[in-house]
């Protein structure tokens, strides 16, 4: 499957919780890019995985975290 965008909104109050998503992110393979905005809650996941096994991914962190879109 060809990279795509996934965006994903995620609860995060601080460097901490960051740190955390991009950590759980980073174990799995097949992972391209990974983009953190903290301020907005937002995280972009460059990947040819589906946005289904990403967002099982963030779940493992224990944070809130919903699908929001894949851009190509």
């Amino acid at each position: 499957m060809a990279a795509q965008v996934h965006e994903f909104n995620v609860e995060m109050t601080c460097e901490g919780c960051s740190t955390a998503v991009e950590k759980v992110l980073k174990k799995k393979t097949g992972i391209d890019d990974i983009k953190i905005d903290l301020p907005g809650n937002k995280v972009s996941v460059t990947t040819g995985l589906s946005s289904d096994e990403i967002l099982e991914i963030i779940k493992k962190t224990g944070k809130k975290c919903q699908f929001l879109r894949t851009q190509n």
